[in-house]
């Protein structure tokens, strides 16, 4: 597969960008339940990311860990009916998100205009802010690279046809600093008119904590590389 100018990043060159994903990360992205994809670097795009599953097969207790960090996140805000995918493929395009934003951890803990299990998915240094899940009927099976890179133009022509809009748990919308810039919503952006002392970030239970100290614990397996 070629990578094109979206194999290096923020080289800004990119057509149908797409980002590999170890599971369970990848699916719970496109299933809506993911609303946050933390990167230790700041979101070189904006609109339509396509999502690929990475080749290593997730371990039980991997899984286990982020099931439990979401029930607890969704409970703050009440929702207790979650419907985690049955299962967790590998090696395969898994369908896309829109990126509507990038902003630093500390910044979305304590950004009140969204919903607080939201604010509790920022555990890494930039958060990406994805909206519109879309998720692929039949995952195509395809080779992933590291950072963003190109689709195939054969791959992307035959899943865009596959795609089917996916209703999350509890579905955010995330309010842009300036409408009618894409890159308005970047870091630094929603701390402007408000002092950082005005913020507040979200009080946690003792269930809640273990879940996110559990969360981090699955994570650090692959932070060196993203």
């Amino acid at each position: 597969m070629r990578r094109g100018g979206g194999g290096r990043r923020g080289s800004g060159n990119y057509t149908n960008p797409c980002l590999t994903m170890h599971q369970p990360w990848a699916s719970l992205l496109v299933y809506g339940i993911k609303r946050i994809e933390g990167r230790s670097w700041t979101a070189p795009i904006r609109g339509c990311l396509w999502i690929h599953a990475a080749s290593k097969v997730p371990e039980e207790d991997t899984i286990k860990a982020m099931e439990d960090f979401y029930r607890e996140i969704y409970a703050v805000n009440g929702i207790t009916d979650i419907k985690f995918p049955e299962h967790y493929p590998v090696s395969r395009l898994l369908g896309c998100v829109d990126v509507v934003g990038c902003v630093r951890c500390d910044e979305l803990a304590s950004w009140e205009a969204v919903p607080e299990g939201v604010r509790l998915e920022g555990q890494t240094d930039f958060c990406w802010l994805c909206e519109q899940p879309k998720k692929l009927l039949v995952p195509f099976e395809m080779r992933g690279y590291q950072r963003v890179y190109n689709l195939e133009k054969k791959i992307y022509e035959a899943a865009v046809r596959g795609l089917v809009s996916v209703e999350g748990p509890m579905p955010v919308k995330y309010p842009l600093p300036d409408p009618q810039d894409p890159f308005s919503l970047k870091p630094g952006s929603i701390f402007e008119g408000f002092s950082e002392n005005e913020a507040s970030g979200v009080e946690k239970s003792e269930s809640l904590s273990a879940a996110v100290a559990g969360a981090r614990a699955a994570a650090t397996q692959f932070n060196k590389k993203d």
